[in-house]
């Protein structure tokens, strides 16, 4: 064969390029082989060791006196994992069909939710269905090659056992979301792990949520295990005391559901700030979040026309106060020196001012008052005085009165959501009508309404409680706080839960004592509007009436007692919406209530409703 100038180019072309190309070759299975060889051994031996995590159990949550408020249970949840489905789509898309009837779920959102999880944790098992029913799971064991991948787990769910009495203030937990997962607080937790989402279970999460576990497992090239390489045992969540006594807790809510009517109460200590007891109506059962709700139950929850059980109306309702407030006119109008304790101010009954007339509840007329006796009879015309005579001077005295107070503002409690309220005055009033979002600018009508706890006004109990709190303890602003410390399991104290700082206000002695001793007499001098109420009550309480008119509404019942009257360990403020005069229902749950702080029972807990208005 005769080898041409042609040919013998054309075989060193193409052996030049089979060289080049073993060439690339060789250096790419040496670059993998030596260069990086350890770390493809490294990815090699991951690829061989699933790791699977154990979820720790949340603390405890106790009262002040360490009765068990929320706790655990073990749950059977359905689970699967993702890379043991069947590699063939259709053969995968009838077994997750299946599972889907077993567990009652839409089978479209169920392969929805397995490729979401799949992709945000791969190689953990996607939980399907949470407290599972032991039928269910029987029928799955028994038909495991029906549903390969699928497995059933035993985890932690939380656990209420008084049911509606506290729900308000544990709320609830849930999965974290994705918007949570990039907050710093969130640290450590994965998608998948539940966290608090309200409630103390919210703002003490760090405390009570716990680190979880993890086992790692050796599976073969299929995914399957052959064997637990180690563990790490999963580290409890801490215990949480709260301040909260359970028998007040528990009466109070009791004393709101017997008038089958929305309210809510406040039981706390005036010196320290911490809450007893804190409760709203209609409560709801706090175990139908532990496994997740529908959205069908969610919305019933929230329903106002079934009274939105999920609103915490003692930290987010915003109500006029009716008489109640006369606290706070009193106290700015004896420390702006526009009256003393001695000021007498007639009550003809009414008083016209600008062509609008002002009337006392009833009708009743009560002569030359002066401010006890104004407290004790709660005379209207008296505080329509005294807001006429601020309005006159000007400064919004009753206003900053107020917010000093606690009004208008948070309060700082250690629960998420509370409602900062309103204090009108004249530049919110006169700013939204230059906006036409009111028909009229400010008047003199609306400090004397304001006077009486009326008008625009929106304060909850809360606020009420730290207002009559700081008058009963000498001027002290206090921080209500419903945690008292972080403890072992063993009720090792681990960590004290300081509130914030108190305020300190110019109180004269004057001032306390006259509107202590009108308060006294209120509720338990002739003509007093809650003595009728107090009768054969033990101990000797301050108090005052409030009836709220709330147009269509009706009038909302109003109540806030200090007690002993001359060493107060305990306000409580109580309302009830449409419950008519403040000595019909809320004086009535005040009783109650502190009847449940002081240990009285019997008759002389429950007495007799009284009669007198206001």
């Amino acid at each position: 064969m005769v080898v041409t100038p042609q040919l013998a180019l054309r075989v060193a072309i193409l052996g030049g390029i089979a060289l080049v190309l073993f060439a690339v070759i060789f250096f790419r299975l040496w670059y993998l082989q030596v260069l990086s060889g350890d770390q493809y051994l490294a990815e090699a031996n991951d690829n061989r060791v699933r790791e699977v995590k154990v979820e720790a159990p949340r603390g405890r949550i106790v009262d002040r006196n360490g009765t068990v408020l929320v706790d655990n249970r073990t749950a059977l949840v359905v689970q699967v994992l993702p890379e043991r489905l069947p590699d063939d789509p259709v053969r995968r898309k009838r077994m997750t069909t299946r599972l889907a009837r077993v567990l009652s779920r839409d089978p479209a959102a169920l392969r929805r939710k397995i490729r979401r999880d799949s992709r945000s944790l791969p190689f953990s098992p996607v939980t399907l269905k949470t407290d599972v029913g032991l039928t269910t799971v029987l029928f799955l064991q028994e038909n495991q090659s029906r549903f390969p991948g699928v497995e059933v787990e035993r985890v932690f769910l939380r656990k209420y056992p008084h049911r509606e009495v506290g729900a308000h203030l544990f709320g609830q937990i849930g999965e974290v979301t994705e918007d949570q997962l990039d907050k710093p607080r969130y640290s450590g937790v994965a998608l998948g792990d539940r966290v608090g989402q309200s409630g103390v279970e919210l703002q003490y999460d760090r405390y009570l949520r716990g680190r979880n576990g993890a086992s790692r497992i050796q599976v073969d090239a299929r995914g399957l295990p052959k064997g637990e390489l180690s563990v790490r045992d999963p580290r409890p969540g801490k215990r949480l005391r709260l301040s909260i006594d359970f028998d007040v807790q528990k009466a109070g809510q009791a004393a709101l559901e017997g008038y089958g009517l929305p309210g809510a109460f406040v039981a706390m200590d005036p010196r320290s700030g911490e809450v007893i007891g804190l409760g709203s109506n209609p409560s709801y059962d706090p175990n139908v979040f532990a496994k997740g709700v529908s959205p069908s139950v969610y919305k019933r929850l929230q329903d106002p026309d079934n009274g939105a059980p999920l609103a915490n109306r003692a930290t987010q309702g915003l109500y006029p106060t009716g008489s109640t407030f006369k606290l706070i006119t009193a106290v700015a109008g004896l420390e702006s020196g526009l009256l003393s304790p001695a000021t007498v101010l007639f009550d003809g009954g009414s008083l016209t001012v600008g062509g609008v007339t002002f009337k006392n509840a009833g009708n009743v007329s009560h002569g030359a008052v002066a401010l006890p006796r104004a407290l004790q009879v709660s005379s209207d015309v008296y505080f329509y005085r005294v807001g006429l005579m601020a309005d006159q001077k000007g400064g919004d005295i009753i206003q900053k009165w107020a917010g000093r107070l606690g009004l208008g503002r948070g309060t700082g409690i250690d629960l998420p959501g509370e409602g900062a309220g309103l204090v009108p005055t004249p530049e919110w009033r006169n700013r939204l009508f230059r906006r036409k979002l009111t028909d009229r600018p400010w008047t003199p009508g609306d400090n004397i309404n304001l006077a009486v706890g009326q008008g625009d006004l929106q304060a909850n109990p809360l606020q009420m409680a730290l207002a009559y709190s700081a008058v009963a303890n000498g001027g002290r602003i206090v921080t209500p706080h419903i945690g008292m410390r972080v403890e072992d399991s063993s009720g090792r104290i681990l960590q004290q839960i300081e509130p914030a700082a108190r305020r300190r206000l110019n109180l004269s002695s004057s001032t306390r004592t006259a509107i202590m001793q009108g308060l006294r007499a209120a509720a338990n001098d002739a003509g007093g509007t809650s003595t009728p109420v107090f009768e054969g009550f033990p101990i000797t309480v301050a108090g005052k009436t409030g009836t709220a008119e709330r147009g269509a509404q009706g009038d909302q019942s109003w109540y806030v007692a200090a007690a002993p009257f001359d060493d107060p360990r305990v306000v409580v403020a109580t309302t009830i919406e449409r419950g008519g005069f403040g000595a019909e229902a809320a004086a009535p749950a005040a009783r109650r209530i502190l009847a449940a702080y002081f240990g009285i029972k019997g008759k002389k807990a429950i007495g007799t409703a009284g009669e007198a208005p206001d």
